[in-house]
């Protein structure tokens, strides 16, 4: 079930089982534009859109979402589930992150100031990125992950996950994953592995947070004239995310924040004999000037 509510006009919102972000004030935005018109008139907006698709894998190379596997990988870097020697069990998932503009192929927003075009594409491969396998890598692009290694800012997601549970999960913990555990570091391992679906979520928003911040992923901001333009964010903007699962089991209720615990929807999506293999449709917010 694809639905882009609630989808609003300047900060009037339509009606939407779930809260939305900050809106324009504003209806009518008048934004830069190129000579000889240098301004451009057109009214605010802001939309939910299905923007891309992940794979979380175990198996390098299977394109879950696709139903195929790139030989080509074989068993390097082969995902995992063991302890340690203090008996905790930790798991290591490759992502495969597509790009999914669905709101274009379906024409459902027409102005080209708002929507993301193009067609599918495979836009980025865990298992050629080192950094993913490597935790002293990984810091290059997260050197502050150092800062929250301790058990005040991790006792802090707490409040993360609360948020996210109930309403949209909190911007300023931005190293929480909410009930899913730490973003950092940006890479597949995952420590004191509690359920697979709870895992695969974790590698799929870290994977958003590191296209963010390798500059992959452009962001709208729902404020009067900065609604006019595209911006670099280096930092995740978690209350503008929502997830849904699609593979192996849809879940076809709802789309859900970021950070929000898996448990209201697991039951029956991750049985013992699979190979834990999922497919998650990423949603973000899009705020723009419709011309």
């Amino acid at each position: 079930m694809i639905s882009l509510s609630p989808p609003t006009i300047c900060n009037s919102a339509s009606q939407g089982k779930v809260p939305d972000t900050a809106n324009p004030s504003m209806p009518i935005q008048i934004c830069p534009a190129p000579p000889p018109l240098f301004r451009r008139i057109g009214l605010a907006i802001g939309y939910w859109e299905p923007m891309a698709l992940t794979d979380v894998t175990r198996s390098p190379g299977c394109m879950v979402n696709l139903g195929f596997s790139l030989p080509a990988f074989g068993k390097t870097a082969q995902g995992t589930a063991k302890k340690d020697e203090k008996q905790v069990n930790g798991a290591f998932y490759h992502v495969h992150w597509y790009k999914y503009p669905l709101t274009y192929w379906l024409n459902i927003i027409t102005s080209l100031g708002c929507l993301e075009g193009g067609d599918l594409d495979i836009a980025y491969l865990s298992e050629i990125d080192p950094t993913w396998t490597d935790s002293s890598l990984t810091t290059i692009l997260n050197p502050e992950a150092v800062i929250f290694a301790n058990p005040i800012a991790q006792g802090a997601c707490a409040a993360d996950a609360i948020a996210s549970a109930f309403n949209m999960p909190l911007d300023v913990l931005f190293w929480c994953a909410g009930s899913q555990g730490s973003m950092y570091p940006f890479n597949g391992w995952v420590s004191n592995e509690s359920s697979p679906l709870q895992s695969s979520l974790l590698v799929s928003e870290r994977m958003a947070f590191k296209l963010h911040r390798q500059g992959m992923i452009m962001e709208t901001i729902g404020k009067n004239n900065a609604v006019c333009n595209e911006y670099p964010s280096p930092i995740l903007p978690k209350e503008r995310w929502r997830y849904q699962m699609v593979n192996m089991y849809p879940d076809s209720g709802q789309c859900h924040p970021f950070g929000r615990s898996v448990m209201r929807w697991e039951t029956g999506k991750n049985p013992p004999n699979t190979k834990k293999n999922f497919g998650y449709l990423m949603w973000r917010k899009r705020n723009c000037v419709f011309l």
